[in-house]
């Protein structure tokens, strides 16, 4: 890493803080400004290892006036918002800028050379590409805990640092940029960064509609036009006009998991959205295109569609506007319940594509090429990737909800319990009813509101264009009759559309069985004549490391995939895998690229689903050279995965794997399930409780309110043991299974040798190491100091800490490495510089805790929101929520 490029980031870092502070001293006084730098200080020589200074920090907080403890907490939140803009900025300057392993991202170009040796052919190349489906899913998980009014601001100010670092010749420019930058961060300063209610499911969706019209709009033209530079280089040709090597899909207001916001009407009314949308993005481009192509020389088959005028390609785009501008007029009727009078509208992708294509084609006909592949090229690019729909709307609800259905069912129709009934019995009830021509849900029938709620969404299914629905998800997914549940409800309601079902499988045990339950759906006949040789199978993370812990969880997934590659190699399928990732370590996030990599052979073979939950949307795809770059790192892992892919784990590494998760799983069971402490402890010492105050997103925090940890979501258990620098999810379990190993003959050996020559076993510890290193005890053992009484729960966080510090040893003697992130200076450096500004946030947070807690949660408004601040900051500091 250059030293120019780190100056570079540094500069930013204290242009930003600078303006910072000037704006912060305009409203509150430079007296004020003082005392946060005093706390900075004595953060900052706090993290060199002075106790004294930590101390004083410590009591310095404890003595700050009330009227300064919310002022405080939002100075350092925004100057770690403002940190990671500089730190956005600068990978999207330095695009081959390395976050993770140095050298383990090729570029695209180097990728296709490297593919050539080894004996792709050109041709080879190009239709891997062309037919490759990489679909990122963008969920609406409540993770994001920026404002999107001040996520408007922070883009702004990013095109800020662009224009100052282009100024250098013209100073004038460099002023007025200046000059815009302090107004932004004033403006954000004075901009509430708390939302006062949670999004609805429906702002959710527009949240994801934003993104593409901010960022992806721009972006997926420019990465095709990257592609198209490079296989002309490489194989002599471009990419087909209509393929989209990477899509989007969304969960945002069709996930219904646990979340009964999302309702039938909801999901009519985003899909509804996405249409008005994507016509009034279309629009834009027609109207360029109408303004650009004023060209006469055109085709036959051109001249024979508009006849004998002027200027053809505009002819035969202002008959494509009016039927645009008619669609967008009528979604927004239907979106305001009004009647539509207008003209015919666009239904279908074609519609949209088939006109531009003719237009293409003339073009290029005439000798027009350059024109052609210009902006009109670009227009047919984005209609192959965002259809008339902008996203898939992905439908998705639990396997119980379905089961209801069936069980009320029946008992009115007089044909028994189907709650009580085998699993070979619901199956041969489900395959007869599949096979029947009569219909088995009576025009009237009277069931529950629950019910009647599954019923509304598969007739919304049935409206609906095929293309603008994804996949059918079924969470908690367990037995064969799950997915022929769905099956069997789309053929009475559903109507002429069937989607893809894929059953999730997301607990340890479900994993262990996946394979198994796969096995047995496709070997029945009436089953397989719905799947048209495909099936799609979603492996959940979050859930799986919640239940088993991280270890367990990771080597449970990797069986499962395997498992379900040879059992649909074994019947003919098509298999695509979707990979239910969060942000976070602990919920299966990390960089895409080694994530891919890593995982068994054969199972990404040039299909791929995933999700990109919360704030990871917007630290990948938020701006387009950001997006452009995912993009590329996507297509780069799925092209080197299909045609060069990882080799298959030696026999001893997998009983090495075996044994390590079942030490790994006793050991986290033990504390999280068996001990009596720890869902006292957990509650007592994280901010868990008042997290539910926090307006995330649409979901409730929990499944149901009573109970453990079992009926937390994962998202808040990763989220509260976030803010309290344990991580614990992500690494208990791991320390005994490692430490086990190296105690025994041959120990080191055999895990070093995992580590370099097995991509998922080398992945899995350099996650490891990046967590260790953003976790923090001694900020775990102040939270435990000031919010827990009771010596038993002291006594249990005494053992986490010497667990964690132990597992710690141990990575490092595993990696040879004298400290942590040795090899990866950019993460290990931006952890640094965030430091003493979280640090502060951490004090303030087990204050207010424990003030809340003394007052029953009845402190002050004031008080209330800095303590949601506190999460905030230390959300935007670590990079990541849940």
């Amino acid at each position: 890493m250059s030293h120019d490029l780190h100056e570079s980031l540094r500069d930013n870092v204290r242009i930003l803080g600078d303006s910072l502070g000037r704006t912060i001293a305009d409203d509150l006084g430079q007296s004020f400004v003082d005392k946060i730098e005093t706390i900075r200080a004595h953060a900052k020589r706090g993290r060199q290892g002075d106790s004294l200074q930590q101390r004083q920090l410590i009591e310095y907080l404890r003595q700050l006036p009330e009227r300064d403890l919310l002022p405080v907490t939002r100075a350092f939140n925004q100057f770690l918002n403002l940190a990671n803009i500089a730190e956005q900025h600068y990978r999207a300057r330095f695009r081959r800028v390395e976050d993770y392993k140095p050298g383990s991202q090729p570029a695209l170009g180097e990728l296709l050379a490297r593919a050539q040796q080894v004996g792709n052919s050109p041709r080879k190349l190009v239709e891997t590409l062309a037919n490759m489906r990489v679909e990122l899913v963008l969920t609406a998980h409540p993770t994001e805990v920026i404002r999107r009014t001040l996520i408007q601001k922070y883009d702004a100010i990013d095109e800020c640092l662009t224009a100052i670092e282009s100024s250098e010749d013209y100073p004038e420019r460099g002023a007025r940029a200046q000059g815009r930058l302090e107004e932004l961060i004033s403006q954000a300063w004075h901009t509430d960064e708390i939302r006062h209610e949670r999004p609805t499911p429906v702002d959710e969706a527009k949240w994801g509609f934003a993104v593409i019209e901010n960022s992806l709009w721009q972006a997926v033209p420019d990465f095709h036009r990257d592609l198209d530079n490079l296989l002309l280089d490489t194989a002599g040709e471009r990419l087909p006009l209509d393929a989209a090597p990477i899509r989007y899909a969304s969960w945002m207001g069709g996930d219904r998991d646990g979340n009964p916001n999302v309702t039938a009407k909801v999901t009519q009314e985003v899909l509804l959205l996405g249409r008005w949308m994507a016509a009034d993005l279309y629009l834009r481009d027609l109207e360029q295109l109408k303004t650009e192509l004023s060209m006469w020389k055109a085709n036959s088959a051109l001249k024979a569609e508009v006849g004998d005028v002027a200027e053809p390609y505009r002819e035969l785009l202002k008959r494509l506007l009016t039927k645009m501008e008619a669609t967008r007029d009528w979604a927004k009727a239907q979106l305001d319940g009004r009647n539509y009078d207008g003209g015919p509208i666009i239904e279908t992708r074609d519609q949209i594509y088939a006109p531009l294509l003719a237009c293409y084609r003339s073009l290029c006909d005439v000798g027009l090429d350059t024109i052609a592949n210009g902006a009109l090229l670009d227009t047919l690019r984005r209609v192959a990737v965002f259809g008339v729909t902008l996203t898939k709307l992905d439908l998705r609800q639990e396997a119980s909800r379905h089961a209801q259905v069936m069980e009320e069912l029946t008992s009115s129709l007089g044909l028994g319990h189907y709650q009580e009934w085998s699993e070979t019995q619901r199956q041969e009830f489900l395959l007869a009813e599949l096979e029947s021509r009569r219909p088995l849900i009576p025009r009237r029938w009277e069931c529950s509101a629950e019910s009647r709620e599954v019923i509304d969404t598969f007739k919304v299914i049935a409206q609906e264009h095929a293309e603008a629905l994804g996949t059918y998800i079924i969470s908690m997914a367990a037995e064969p009759s799950d997915v022929l549940t769905v099956a069997l409800l789309m053929k009475e309601v559903g109507g002429q559309v069937t989607l893809p079902i894929a059953p999730l499988f997301e607990t340890l045990n479900d994993l262990d069985h996946a394979g198994d339950v796969v096995d047995q759906l496709l070997a029945l006949p009436g089953y397989r004549a719905l799947t048209k040789d495909r099936q799609e199978v979603m492996i959940g993370y979050s859930d799986s490391a919640k239940d088993a812990g991280q270890l367990a969880a990771a080597w449970a997934q990797y069986r499962a995939q395997e498992a379900l590659v040879n059992v649909c190699e074994k019947h003919g399928v098509d298999l695509t895998l979707f990979h239910g990732r969060g942000g976070t370590v602990g919920r299966g996030g990390g960089p895409a690229h080694a994530a891919i990599l890593s995982q068994p052979p054969g199972s990404v073979n040039g299909s791929l689903r995933v999700t990109e939950q919360g704030e990871m949307i917007r630290f990948k795809f938020g701006q387009p050279d950001i997006a452009l770059r995912s993009m590329e790192i996507y297509a780069c892992a799925v092209l080197e995965a299909t045609l060069l892919p990882p080799p298959a784990p030696e026999p001893h590494w997998r009983e090495e794997m075996d044994q390590l998760a079942k030490v790994a799983h006793a050991a986290y069971v033990g504390v999280v399930r068996e001990d009596p402490d720890f869902v006292p402890y957990f509650r007592a010492v994280t901010p868990e409780g008042a997290l539910g105050r926090l307006p995330l997103g649409s979901r409730p925090t929990k499944r149901r309110q009573d109970g453990g940890v079992e009926t937390l979501r994962a998202i808040p258990w990763i989220f509260a043991w976030t803010q309290i620098r344990l991580m614990l999810p992500a690494w208990l379990g791991s320390g005994e299974a490692f430490s086990r190993r190296l105690e025994q003959p041959g120990g080191r050996e055999v895990l070093q040798e995992m580590r370099t020559q097995w991509p998922f076993f080398g992945t899995y510890l350099d996650m490891l190491e990046m967590l260790l290193a953003k976790a923090d005890v001694a900020i775990a053992a102040y939270y435990e100091h000031r919010l827990v009484d009771e010596p038993s729960l002291k006594a249990l966080g005494k053992k986490l800490r010497e667990r964690f510090e132990r597992l710690e040893d141990v990575v490092l003697d595993i990696l040879q490495q004298e400290k942590l992130l040795e090899n990866t200076p950019l993460i290990r450096q931006a952890i640094d510089v965030r430091n003493p500004y979280i640090d502060p946030l951490h004090g303030l947070q087990a204050e207010l805790l424990q003030r809340n807690r003394d007052a029953d949660g009845a402190i002050s408004p004031d008080l209330s929101r800095a303590l949601m601040v506190t999460m905030a900051g230390i959300a935007a500091g670590l990079r990541n929520t849940g």
